[in-house]
This record gives C-alpha cells, structure tokens and sequence, in this order.
C-alpha cells in the first residue's frame, strides 16, 4: 500500500475518518479471514476424529468379524521348565504325551595352548613361521555331510590375519562349488588357544575334523585338534571337540528331530529346553483370551462414542466471535488461547454428520441376531444376553450414556460387582459367543464402510464432508480476496478526495499569504 500524507493543511484526522468511513468493509475482511480460520479448525478435528474411526475399522472391528480372534488357544506342560509350546490357531484342543531324549547343540572345540618353536606362548602377532608352518600348508575342516571350508597359510601370516580368513572362508562342496555355510572363530591371547564353533546347532552345521596327515600335522601346530580325558581307572570322561547334533523328542510314541530345539508340529511350537520324560501337554480353549479380545473391541468403540458424545453436547460458545489481529493485539497469549479453545471446543456442537453416526452404531449395537446354541436350539441374542449393556440414563453422565459396559468387568466400577455372564457363555459354548460377535462386528463394519463411501463431497474411508470443506475453504479465499480489494478501492477513493481537498486548502491558503502579504508591503 502507498505512503499517504493527509492532512497537513486542513488539520484533520483523515486516517481515523476514512478508517471509519471503510470499517464496514473491514468488517467484512475479518469477517470472511475468521470463517476460514475457524473452518480450518474444524477440518482439523475432523481428520483427527476420522483418524480414529478408520483406525477401529481397520483393525479390531475388522479382526472381529472372523473366526480367528475367537479362537485362542493355550497349551499347559505339567513340566514347564523343561519345555515351552506356543499354540497356534490350527492347534486341536488334546492331551499330549511327551519326551524330550536329546537336545540339538553346537560343534565346538576348545584348542590346545599354541607354542612356538622357542616354547613360548603364541599371541596375534606371532607368525606361522614361528609356528613351523611354511607356505601353501592347509588347515581344512568338515562341514555336515561333503561341504569343506580351507584356509592356505603362508609363512608370514599372523595368528591375527588367520583368524581373518578363517572368519571369511565359506564352505564348498566336493566340486569346488561354494555353499556359504562359516564357523566362528576367537583367539584367546591369555590362554594362547584357537575356540572353533559352528554358527547353527544340530548334525547338519556340524564340523568335524579331515582325516589328512599332512593337514593333521598342521592344524596341530595351531593346537586345532581335539583331547580326551580319562579318569582314574582309563574311562574317557570328556573332550575338548563336541560333536555338533541334532535334538530328539517322542511326541505320542512318534520320534521327530530338529536340527534347532524346536519343532512345528500340527500347530504347536514346541521347545525343547532340557531332558525330560512324560511330560503332558494340554491344549484347550483360552477363555480369557476371547474375553479380552471382546473388551477390547468394546473400549476401541466406547473411546469413539464418549469422543463422539463430548463433541457432539459441548457448549456452542456462541459469544465467543472469531478475534481480529487488532483485538489480539489488545490481549495476552494466554487470553487468546482460552478464548480460540471456547471457540474450537464448539465447533462440532449439535454437528448434524455427528448425530447421523452415534445413532447407527447405537442402532447397530441395540440389534438382536439369531446364534443356534450347542443344545441346537436357535434364539435371537443381544448384547444384554452376556451382561453388556449401557448405564442407567438419569445416573450417568451425559457423554457417557452411550458407553458399555460388561457386567463382573473387575477393571469397571459400575459393572464389577454383577454377576459375570461373558465369561459364563464363553466357558459353556465358546461357538455361540463368536457367532453373536461376528455378526455384531460384520453389522458395526458395514454400516460404517456404507457412512464412509466416497461422495461428491467426501472422499473414500471419509465420515465428513471433507471435498465440501475444501471447496469452502477456496471459496472463503476468494471472497478475503475481493473484500480485500474492495477495501483497498475505497480507502484510494477517499484519500484521493482528501487530496484534492487538502491541494485546494493549500491553493487558497497560499493565494491568502500573497494578498496579506503584498496589502502589508503597501503601508
């Protein structure tokens, strides 16, 4: 906007005069730049809402509609230190008999303290000469079954860079060809000894030891072969090479082995922890684990319809209008922010699209389905079958009235002390519960996908108007736009009547100077 200078010669106020003579079109500036703050605010709290709402959707209701959040199942092990079983959906509810005869370990080999010529105590940086190794010696080992990992040494290698190729060599089969299996490998300074491992347990990522003399001999050097100790009577009682193998249990007197300590067998996860005879293991249902689903349902839906409720009955705050910068400017942040809160806590009060949601779900929620029961006899079941229901209207806070809640619910006041019925119906006929829920939960699902369809004004997996919005928004753009121009059209317009009023003021105070002053130069 250009600099003005008014008032000079008439001495009048002319920026508090036209202020005052365009405030009406100011009004409308502000006016249109508060709707659009304000409905930016409620876009705001519509994508958040919509965010939570999808989100239930998506997850715990869809979940609900089929069988598999119904169906937990738990195994029991009379001896529980000696194995853990995870259950699977497709686990069949039995009792099992078990043994546990071998567990899988890991090849290992303990080396013998490495010297070098002089009798001294290797380190890493003692070389392979030092150790008597010449060039193009070989250490090699056995992987499973016909695989080999080799290593060719020179005489200048360090301990140190032998570690590094043992740790990079990857195995090969009879032909030359790689087959990528590797060991772990350390060298203990303090003790002057090579530990070997294999990477995986069981019979198959076992290595053992080639039957070459010459390879023999230099691998010795390194101290990489295997002592046994004896007892006092000659009985061998251990050695300083375990054999890797594989673990071994009879589950029904049917034998299986895993090259791990675990088995997948008819959907359980079975390890096997230590040796152990006659183990029973018990699958069955896990109750408690249907129930918990269920009140997890409940709480996501509760959580939406208090949010709902809240929204919905708050206060309309109608004498709180939209505050322009110049009214800002006159109050502290703190009382800006209490009065913009005032302003958003109401945006959704009494909101139209709201109230259409509470009552189909409510609607939705209130419905009977038909469940034929374990004695075959078919009955129409609400929530009220199970002990669920609603508070009492006139006790109950007002954005809780839509809330439910399970009767005998310990983790629920209002509830806890009735009689548990869900967990009744669950232990007596499991089949009926989940027929009732999945229904529920398909009805709940459909009405939203129907509440959520894309339109000409929202879009897909949307419960708001969201494309209106944003063409409101435009819309409110362009009407700041034209109402800003508009004000600035008749600003220019005033100013420039009080410029020709201030030049005509100038011309007659300037002819009025010459007349004073040529009627004074005459006396």
């Amino acid at each position: 906007m250009p600099i003005r200078i008014t008032g000079m010669n008439s001495g009048l106020d002319t920026e508090s005069i036209i202020t005052a003579l365009t405030q009406n079109k100011k009004d409308k500036v502000n006016t249109f730049t508060g709707d659009q703050k304000k409905l930016t605010w409620k876009q705001d709290k519509w994508k958040e809402l919509n965010k939570k709402v999808v989100s239930f959707y998506n997850g715990t209701l869809s979940n609900m509609r089929f069988g598999a959040a119904y169906t937990k199942k738990v195994t029991t092990a009379s001896n529980a230190n000696a194995v853990t079983v995870v259950t699977g959906d497709t686990a069949m509810d039995a009792t099992q008999n078990l043994s546990i005869t071998k567990l899988a370990q890991a090849a290992y080999l303990t080396g013998q303290e490495v010297k070098t010529a002089g009798d001294k105590r290797a380190n890493k940086n003692t070389t392979m000469e030092q150790l008597g190794i010449a060039d193009g010696e070989q250490i090699k080992f056995q992987i499973g079954s016909g695989e080999y990992i080799k290593v060719d040494l020179a005489a200048s290698d360090t301990i140190d860079s032998v570690l590094s190729k043992i740790r990079a060599a990857k195995s090969v089969d009879a032909d030359g060809n790689e087959t990528g299996k590797s060991l772990n490998v350390n060298f203990d300074e303090g003790n002057g000894r090579f530990y070997v491992s294999s990477k995986e347990m069981g019979e198959d990522a076992s290595f053992s030891f080639v039957e070459d003399a010459g390879i023999t001999a230099t691998m010795s050097k390194l101290g990489l072969f295997a002592k046994d100790t004896y007892d006092g009577n000659g009985n061998k009682v251990g050695s300083t090479y375990q054999q890797g193998s594989s673990a071994e249990i009879m589950l029904n007197g049917e034998i299986y082995k895993s090259n791990s300590n675990t088995f997948q067998i008819n959907g359980l996860t079975i390890t096997a922890n230590e040796k152990a005879e006659n183990i029973t293991l018990t699958t069955k249902q896990d109750t408690s684990g249907i129930y918990d689903n269920i009140k997890k349902m409940l709480k996501e839906y509760n959580d939406l319809m208090k949010e709902f409720s809240t929204l919905y009955n708050a206060d309309k705050a109608k004498k709180y209008k939209m505050l322009t910068d110049e009214q800002k400017d006159e109050m502290s942040d703190k009382e800006v922010e209490e009065w913009e809160k005032k302003i958003k806590d109401g945006l959704l009060s009494g909101d139209e699209t709201i109230g259409n949601i509470r009552n189909a779900l409510k609607e939705v929620m209130n419905s009977t389905f038909d469940v034929t029961t374990k004695d075959g006899k078919t009955s129409k079941f609400s929530l009220a079958s199970f002990g669920i229901s609603t508070g009492s209207y006139f006790s109950t806070e007002e954005n809780e009235r839509d809330v439910f809640h399970i009767d005998g619910d310990k983790d629920d006041s209002v509830s806890s002390g009735n009689t548990d019925l869900l967990s009744a119906a669950i232990a007596n006929d499991p089949d009926s519960v989940q027929k009732f829920f999945t229904d529920l939960s398909n009805s709940l699902y459909n009405k939203l996908f129907d509440m959520m369809k894309g339109t000409q004004y929202s879009s897909a997996f949307t419960i708001y108007e969201d494309k209106l919005m944003a063409s409101q928004y435009s819309a409110y753009t362009t009407k700041i736009s034209d109402a800003q121009k508009a004000l600035e059209a008749a600003q220019d317009k005033y100013y420039k009547k009080f410029s020709v009023m201030e030049t005509a003021l100038s011309k007659i105070n300037s002819n009025s100077n010459s007349m004073a002053s040529f009627f004074g130069g005459g006396k």
